[in-house]
């Protein structure tokens, strides 16, 4: 009797689900690290001002003279969901005195529907695995796990929307190229059998078998012109990442006996007209929200194209201008291919890099037999990589999120890497003693498979801390606790916030109503706007001594507030890794400027790359002290004798100053010496 041997189950399914369920879990706890302020003022911040009336800041991409950013999809997918939870939260309130409202909530439901949006990249990779009949396990978990996915995906970044969206058309370019390639090979199958077939019942057989084959030329065409409509109103940065894969969606079937040059043109007219109406709906929807097109004018039949705003090309106008994209940072053209493809994807990022530049050396070797065809799904998938990349390296301003749409193909095509190693064979056409020791020692898969695997988990769980948790993460944490204190703030008293050092702070956090809405009083039924009572000043990165004068100034106009009998607050919020820096300000100016500062709170943890920690600095001690009491100062280095250096005591000192100036400090500034009129 023999023993059947059983095979060990996958695992990769299993640790995939799990970190399905860490993504979702990340969506509450939550993730306060802030990558861009992109991530709320291009959506959540508008939303969130639109439906529930509160003081924000509209950026100028929103500016109704020459709007860049289309309102079709926040609408659909933030708009309309905030007012379910407002219209859920007045009987939560009533009934259970449970309030849906306030900074906690603001963060974490729009990341709820995007974290829901960014399992189409999940099932789009499975249904093309399925459909080419590769592993989907491996490469489930390589995606699940990458930080692009934990952190970016559930961001609420038009490029997030823009990754599911490119996501989604792969998968249907990807399904239509096989489809048809089953299709075109069984019309020339039959064909062959009806050409060489002598008996007439056969033959009509064979033709009816013929004329049943599913149409295949214009397969989901409506569908994918959709989808690109919406994704090039959702960034105009779209026809890059869906250019190749429109592309292979029309050359399919080119060069067989059943596609023409006819076809072609077919299916380019045909694809155009699926989009008009998608187009109408979107420039329509745009221009009654920027006020270009109202009823009355549709009434009296008063429309013309100046009624009409289309987005996309306003934003094509403006970032043509390479003086206007190099306003928010300009960067050298190799940035995308040397620094952010391996920021964002480290060992399988470099790999693609790897395997783009021989499959070059190839082509310029004239090795075209080693090279993947065209319309083959490899050439597919490097196209949707690397085509974007070259062409967004030709605009003078490049973020790391600008790559993101690249993760599946990116995936797809190198993710078995980390498993198999770098080459499953001998990859040299001849063999030498050097190639041999570089194949055995670091292309093989048993010397490279292991390290890959553990860099690209290693990698991923540091960018993950870091740009989920550390990266400018006291912000959100400041506007929670602004928030609280502003709700506890009678009306009278006028605050003023000073940031210097840290990126801007959505106004959404704070639940402001806003001073631009006209509001009735109930009793009098006289119209008012509410007077502005929080004032937030940001400096950017700001010298200290430049934001001292600032402070100043702000003083200065909070004490002619308190001799006109209004109370008002002045409050700093600065990364402390700065309040050495401000301490010693402070006490340079004690004499000529009656001001202290005194910390209220420190938010950890923040890491502001404007003002990163130093070694060199002030022990804990000296950090949270006011101008009487600098004598308490303690400077970790004032010790003279260089012996005590491995001293427990210094290196603990050292350690507690280093860990503290990973912390974003709120001080309260106050006057000296001065008295409210009574």
């Amino acid at each position: 009797m023999h023993s059947k041997s059983i095979k060990a189950k996958d695992s990769s399914l299993v640790s995939y689900y799990i970190m399905c369920f860490v993504r979702v879990a990340m969506v509450f706890i939550p993730q306060v690290g802030y990558i861009h302020p992109d991530e709320f003022f291009q959506t959540v911040e508008v939303v969130a001002g639109d439906e529930y009336g509160l003081d924000v800041r509209r950026t100028w991409e929103f500016d109704k003279a020459f709007p860049i950013r289309s309102m079709v999809i926040p609408f659909l997918g933030l708009k309309i969901p905030f007012g379910v939870l407002r219209f859920v939260s007045m009987y939560t309130r009533y009934f259970l005195g449970i309030n849906l409202r306030g900074s906690y909530v603001m963060l974490v439901f729009p990341r709820l529907i995007m974290v829901a949006l960014s399992f189409v990249n999940d099932w789009s990779l499975a249904q093309i695995c399925k459909a080419y009949g590769l592993q989907s396990q491996f490469r489930l978990l390589t995606l699940a796990s990458s930080y692009v996915m934990l952190v970016y995906s559930i961001r609420t970044f038009t490029n997030s929307i823009e990754m599911a969206l490119c996501s989604l058309l792969l998968y249907i370019v990807s399904d239509c190229m096989i489809h048809s390639n089953t299709v075109i090979y069984q019309q020339e199958f039959l064909d062959e059998k009806y050409q060489k077939e002598k008996k007439l019942v056969e033959k009509v057989k064979l033709y009816k078998l013929r004329q049943s084959l599913p149409s295949h030329s214009l397969n989901r065409c409506v569908l994918m012109s959709t989808l690109c409509v919406a994704g090039v109103f959702n960034r105009p940065t779209f026809l890059l990442f869906g250019l190749p894969l429109v592309f292979h969606w029309l050359l399919r079937g080119l060069g067989t006996k059943k596609a023409s040059l006819k076809d072609f043109n077919i299916r380019i007219f045909t694809f155009v007209l699926s989009g008009i109406p998608a187009l109408l709906l979107f420039i329509l929807g745009d221009s009654f929200y920027y006020g270009y097109l109202t009823m009355p004018e549709i009434e009296h039949l008063d429309v013309t194209i100046n009624n009409f705003v289309v987005t996309p090309l306003n934003f094509v106008r403006y970032n043509i201008n390479p003086n206007n994209t190099g306003a928010h940072g300009t960067h050298p053209f190799y940035l995308h291919l040397a620094i952010n493809v391996p920021l964002l994807y480290n060992v399988l990022g470099v790999i693609a890099l790897a395997s783009f530049g021989v499959m070059m050396y190839r082509f310029a070797s004239n090795e075209y037999t080693n090279l993947p065809r065209a319309q083959s799904f490899v050439g597919l998938m490097i196209c949707a990589i690397f085509f974007p990349i070259v062409m967004l390296s030709f605009i003078n301003h490049q973020e790391p999120r600008f790559l993101i749409p690249i993760t599946l193909p990116l995936i797809l095509l190198h993710a078995p890497k980390l498993k198999t190693g770098l080459c499953s064979s001998y990859p040299f056409k001849e063999r030498t003693r050097l190639k041999d020791m570089l194949y055995s020692y670091v292309l093989c898969a048993q010397a490279s498979a292991r390290p890959l695997l553990r860099l690209w988990y290693t990698f991923n769980i540091i960018l993950t801390i870091f740009y989920g948790f550390v990266h400018q993460a006291g912000v959100y944490q400041l506007a929670a606790h602004m928030s609280q204190q502003l709700a506890a703030t009678p009306s009278t008293t006028q605050t003023y916030l000073i940031t210097s050092h840290i990126y801007d702070m959505p106004y959404c956090f704070l639940d402001l109503p806003s001073t631009n809405i006209l509001v009735t009083n109930p009793q009098t039924g006289q119209r008012y706007r509410r007077k502005r009572t929080f004032f937030l000043s940001e400096y950017g990165s700001l010298p200290i001594g430049q934001l001292y004068t600032k402070v100043k100034l702000t003083m200065d106009m909070c004490r002619l507030q308190t001799y006109n009998h209004k109370t008002c607050h002045v409050y700093l919020a600065i990364p402390s890794s700065l309040s050495e820096d401000l301490n010693n300000e402070f006490q340079e100016h004690v004499q000529p400027q009656l001001m202290s500062h005194n910390l209220i709170k420190v938010f950890y943890a923040h890491l502001s790359m404007e003002a990163p920690p130093k070694l060199l600095g002030q022990h804990l001690c000296g950090i949270n002290t006011d101008l009487e009491d600098a004598e308490d100062t303690c400077s970790i280095y004032a010790e003279e004798d260089s012996q005590d250096w491995l001293t427990p005591s210094r290196m603990l000192k050292q350690f507690s100053s280093l860990a503290h100036q990973f912390g974003l400090a709120l001080y309260e500034i106050k006057a000296k010496g001065s008295k409210p009129v009574s």
